[in-house]
């Protein structure tokens, strides 16, 4: 399998100017060697087999070789991975209640091969424990298995989303529909915008927003740069690195980006995006904090939204933001009262 970026250089996109890829003609490559490390992990550790013999779990992924990646043209997806793994695991013995080691090695997991087809190597350090050696080959392979399943379920459909983009026809349907937007308000304003984007160029909307708090603006500033505070205002794990060039993922990774500028207590800028925009597509979003004594006017513009996607991305902002900034707020106000 070739390296990732050592395709045929007749199929692979070169970035134009204008950020077009035509209708979906040409091949595209997006690299899923560093998701599949941090998924294969997650589908593989702490992976638990019971029986008779005892009790065994995947304690670690020692070694990761390979790699993997997606390709696109005209609308189908080819998948390419290879892969070497050794999983360490450890088990207890049910009756003498003995604690053995060993191995799992996966030598070639590759889109060549059915993963019921896929060879597994099941070791145990030297000493007895044979049991739960057998363990680990029968039930233990099973389970190692509907875990790869996982890992390539999600690598069709979590890793893939958005790198279908829409199509010319699709395009100029948006368009036709941005012809029909008109009228302006300070609440939400409308109008095309120009964003450096991968694949099909399509129409945008810029959209303002005013909202008051009852907050100091520091305060509200933290909110947005604190992950536990937006892990409770959320209600989802988050990931904030709120420095510049850090990384913003939030709602499950429904919405992803990062810290493109931010000055304390007084403004943030965001590279934002919604996980269902098309791949690698952008909005910017300026925040903007206005100190009022014990409020604080909160400016938002939102540049750069798909035209398709205008409603919903006033929504996620008004519900999902400021509605339950506002429900954070009270509740610690009513903790210090």
């Amino acid at each position: 399998m070739a390296k990732w970026g050592q395709g045929d250089p007749r199929w692979i996109v070169e970035e134009r100017a204008d950020a077009t890829n035509v209708n979906n003609w040409h091949w595209t490559e997006r690299d899923a060697t560093s998701w599949s490390k941090s998924k294969l992990k997650e589908v593989l550790v702490g992976l638990v087999v019971e029986g008779e013999a005892g009790r065994c779990e995947i304690s670690d992924l020692k070694h990761v070789e390979g790699e993997a990646s997606c390709n696109s043209r005209k609308g189908k997806l080819i998948f390419f991975y290879e892969w070497n793994l050794r999983l360490s695991w450890k088990g207890t013995v049910k009756e003498s209640g003995e604690k053995h080691k060993g191995s799992v090695e996966i030598p070639n997991l590759s889109e060549e091969n059915e993963v019921d087809d896929t060879e597994i190597n099941v070791s145990k350090k030297k000493g007895e424990g044979d049991v739960l050696k057998d363990l680990m080959r029968t039930e233990g392979t099973t389970k190692v298995r509907e875990a790869l399943r996982d890992y390539l379920k999600a690598l069709k459909t979590e890793f893939t989303l958005g790198m279908i983009l829409p199509t010319k026809a699709t395009v100029g349907q948006e368009l036709a529909a941005e012809r029909k937007l008109s009228g302006n308000t300070m609440q939400d304003s409308v109008s095309p915008q120009p964003l450096d984007i991968v694949g099909v160029k399509i129409p945008t909307v810029k959209i303002l927003m005013r909202e008051i708090f009852n907050s100091p603006a520091d305060e509200l500033y933290s909110i947005f740069t604190t992950k536990e505070l937006v892990q409770k205002f959320s209600k989802c794990p988050a990931v904030i690195e709120a420095e510049k060039g850090g990384k913003l993922q939030m709602f499950d990774g429904r919405v992803s980006g990062e810290y493109a500028e931010l000055v304390p207590s007084q403004r943030i800028v965001l590279k934002w995006r919604c996980r269902s925009w098309p791949e690698e597509h952008y909005a910017t979003v300026a925040l903007n904090f206005k100190d009022m004594a014990a409020q604080t006017e909160l400016q938002l513009e939102c540049k750069g939204v798909p035209v398709s996607n205008e409603d919903s991305t006033r929504q996620c902002w008004k519900q999902q933001y400021f509605e339950e900034i506002r429900i954070l707020l009270q509740q610690s106000q009513d903790n210090v009262e």
